[in-house]
C-alpha cells in the first residue's frame, strides 16, 4: 500500500473531429501526466468528443467495449503504467447507451462508471448508471462520478461506505457555477473525508464557457490546488494517506 498517490487532472478543451482526433490529443496529455509522475489522469465529462450532444446523432462518435480508436491511449497507459480515466458516450454489449467515464488500466482491462444522475436532454439519449464504481491504484481506492453526479450526497457517501479514499468528478461546470463546484467538491469531500479530484471541460461548450477550477480538495474540504486559467491544462497534486487519518 502507497503513501501517496501523484494524480493529474487535466481541464480539457475538446478539438473539433470526435474520438479519433480527441484520442490523440488524450495521448500527449498522458505524455505530460507522465512526466509529473502520475500514477491516476482524469479527464472530463464527455472529452473524447466535448459536451456536444447533436454529434451523437452519428453512429460513430460512440464508443464501443474494445473501441479501437482507443488503442493508442491504451498503449501509452501499458508503457507510462498510468491509469487514465476518459469521458464518452458509450454502448454496452447489449446496446444500452450510457454516458461513461473508462479507466483504462496499464494492463489492459478498462472499467465502465455510468452516470448515474441525468439531467436534461442527457435524459433522452442516455440510460442512468447504479451509482459510483471504485477502482484500486497502488492501495488506494477511488471513486468515479460524472458531473451531476456530485450535486447528491448520496452518490459520494455510497462511494465513502464501499471504502472510497478519493472522489474522483469528471464535469463541465460552466461560468457562473464557480460557487456551486466549490460546494460540491468541498463538502463531498469534507463529508466523506476523502480527496476530491475535479477534471472540467474547458473552453466554449454548448451549455456555455468553462468556468475552468480543475483541481483538488482535501478531506477537510478545502481546496489543494487548482488549474489557472479555464483552457486546456494539466494539474497535478499528491495524496497524502497521513492527510486522511489525520479526519478519520
Amino acid at each position: 500500500m502507497s503513501d501517496a498517490l501523484t494524480v493529474s487532472t487535466v481541464q480539457y478543451q475538446a478539438l473539433d473531429g470526435g474520438v479519433a482526433t480527441n484520442a490523440m490529443e488524450h495521448v500527449r496529455l498522458i505524455e505530460d501526466a507522465e512526466s509529473h509522475g502520475s500514477r491516476l489522469v482524469l479527464f472530463p465529462e464527455l472529452s473524447l468528443t466535448g459536451y456536444n450532444l447533436p454529434l451523437l446523432e452519428d453512429p460513430g462518435q460512440w464508443l464501443q467495449p474494445e473501441d479501437p480508436r482507443l488503442g493508442d491511449i491504451r498503449e501509452i497507459c501499458r508503457r507510462t503504467g498510468i491509469t487514465a480515466v476518459v469521458g464518452g458516450a458509450y454502448r454496452e454489449p447489449d446496446g444500452t447507451p450510457r454516458l461513461a467515464a473508462l479507466a483504462i488500466h496499464p494492463e489492459g482491462v478498462t472499467d465502465a462508471a455510468f452516470k448515474t444522475h441525468l439531467h436534461g436532454q442527457e435524459k433522452d439519449i442516455f440510460a442512468a448508471g447504479e451509482g459510483a464504481i471504485v477502482l484500486e491504484l497502488d492501495g488506494w481506492r477511488i471513486a468515479l462520478a460524472i458531473c451531476f453526479d456530485a450535486a447528491f450526497p448520496s452518490h459520494s457517501a455510497m462511494a465513502a461506505g464501499s471504502g472510497a479514499d478519493a472522489y474522483a468528478v469528471s464535469a463541465l461546470y460552466t461560468r457562473d457555477e464557480e460557487h456551486r463546484l466549490a460546494l460540491h467538491l468541498g463538502a463531498r469531500a469534507m463529508d466523506n473525508r476523502m480527496f476530491g479530484i475535479l477534471a472540467n471541460l474547458g473552453g466554449t461548450t454548448s451549455l456555455g464557457p468553462s468556468c475552468g477550477l480543475s483541481g483538488f480538495w482535501g478531506p477537510d474540504g478545502l481546496l489543494m490546488k487548482r488549474a489557472a486559467g479555464t483552457g486546456t491544462e494539466v494539474v497535478t497534486a499528491i495524496l497524502q494517506r497521513s492527510a486522511l487519518r489525520k479526519f478519520r
